[in-house]
């Protein structure tokens, strides 16, 4: 399996030199050079693996069977808090919750970042190397990748989150993990700054090969790839590739529903791909009327969402530009110098056949919880509580097609808009349970390129020394 870039202009590469770059270096996201796609009868034999083996199979498919990825996969997946590692459950006669947070963090980076830290462990080790890993996070990828590489020999990560605007226990989560290869920083500004940040670190040709910068935001492939399986594992669930299934995804840098999207790339009858956003809609806007213009982003009660530049849409407008880099690399250029992305009527229209958005503001999410508990038992988080309203109101019209709502997150991540809807503080798993009480360690930093890559510098170095 070879991998290209959206713009064109990089070197094709082979994924554990994906895996390793993160961004490519003309700046643009890494997709296969040609998707993997399955007979049927390929679809029906995966039917009751295990989720590790089917996990396995499924990144097999990208290229990741040069690594030891069955031993990478069950050990990534072992500690999780339910045995199936993604639950199904039904919430009223079509629709169902796909619960993707009983990992360690309580929330659906797990999924993938279990896995990426263990493949980076075998890939350096392989390699004799040593990376500095750089991310952003809106609240909940943060804490998934410090969790994965807390305390491994060969990998520095530093992770940048907009002060003040992820919950008290996304931040917890990330800030009081204090391994001596771990660090935070707070960015004066909101998400779309601090993405900015990693992309311009990454944009540093110097930097970059100073630090041997990687990532492990949804901009890097495997990441992605590893989000891939456990849509493949609900939808063969409910009788794939002999049945139709839709999907509902609350999403802000549209890397969950893009593993969904290549899920159906690669043959899985998925009919719909419902978008769930909540007051910072750009993903909603373009798919009404083609508007995706960035605004500012407005801090809400479902942060992970509080996104108007959504990396992982440069991966689709590739797909829907046919995949000429060239036009693509433009349509962004002119995006970043506008704040408009000027999509072609016709790729906007193919869009629309497949994806369909939703817009739930904050009274709304807190209904929605209210609802879900008040008539099934349920109790949501704010994104996933976007995620089945977003279900219920654009369910496709033939009733025999279920609906999988991606539940991304713990209730107990967002107790205060939980508690607000229904009068229960949900309480933290006992392994987290003293999470209030622990030490947080950050710095606080301006959104200015040159502070923040000199205390990456300085992290990266006095651990290398």
């Amino acid at each position: 399996m070879r991998y290209i870039s959206t713009r064109g202009q990089a070197a094709p590469r082979d994924f554990e030199a994906v895996l390793l770059a993160g961004l490519a270096e003309d700046g643009g996201l890494f997709v296969p050079a040609e998707w993997p796609v399955l007979t049927p009868a390929e679809w029906r034999a995966m039917r009751g693996l295990s989720y590790p083996a089917l996990a396995a199979r499924i990144l097999t498919l990208f290229g990741a069977g040069d690594m030891p990825i069955g031993r990478i996969c069950e050990e990534a997946y072992a500690g999780f808090g339910h045995p199936a590692v993604v639950p199904l459950v039904q919430l009223d006669r079509r629709s169902f919750a796909l619960e993707l947070f009983h990992g360690p963090t309580l929330a659906f980076k797990d999924m993938a970042m279990q896995v990426l830290g263990r493949m980076f462990d075998h890939v350096l080790d392989k390699r004799g190397e040593r990376v500095t890993i750089v991310g952003a996070t809106s609240g909940d990828t943060g804490s998934a990748a410090i969790e994965a590489c807390r305390d491994r020999a060969a990998v520095d990560i530093v992770i940048l989150h907009p002060e003040g605007r992820t919950s008290d226990v996304q931040r917890r989560q990330m800030t009081t993990v204090l391994a001596p290869n771990v660090k935070n920083i707070a960015v004066h500004g909101d998400f779309d700054a601090c993405q900015d940040l990693v992309k311009a670190m990454f944009n540093d040709a110097p930097f970059r090969s100073e630090m041997h910068l990687s990532a492990v935001n949804s901009i890097n492939w495997a990441r992605i790839a590893a989000q891939i399986p456990y849509y493949v594992s609900a939808a063969l669930a409910f009788g794939a590739p002999d049945r139709e299934v839709a999907f509902s995804v609350p999403t802000g840098n549209f890397g969950n529903v893009l593993a969904a999207w290549a899920a159906r790339r690669m043959g899985l009858p998925i009919s719909h791909l419902i978008i769930g956003s909540n007051r910072n809609d750009i993903l909603a806007r373009f798919l009404a009327a083609n508007d995706m213009s960035a605004q500012p982003v407005e801090p809400s009660l479902s942060p992970s969402m509080d996104i108007q530049v959504s990396s992982n849409f440069e991966r689709l407008l590739f797909e829907l530009l046919g995949r000429d880099g060239a036009a693509t690399a433009g349509t962004m250029t002119r995006f970043r110098a506008e704040g408009r992305m000027p999509v072609p009527d016709s790729a906007w229209r193919e869009a629309t056949r497949l994806f369909s958005g939703f817009t739930l503001d904050d009274a709304g999410t807190l209904t929605e919880i209210r609802h879900l508990w008040t008539s099934t038992g349920y109790l949501a988080d704010p994104h996933t509580a976007v995620g089945t309203a977003a279900a219920r109101a654009l369910a496709p019209a033939d009733p025999a097609i279920p609906v999988i709502v991606a539940a991304t997150a713990h209730p107990a991540k967002f107790p205060d808009a939980v508690e607000r809807a229904t009068g229960i503080r949900p309480p933290l798993p006992a392994r987290l349970g003293d999470l209030y009480d622990r030490e947080e360690r950050f710095s606080v930093l301006p959104n200015d390129l040159g502070a923040i890559e000199a205390a990456v510098r300085a992290h990266a170095r006095r651990n290398a020394a």
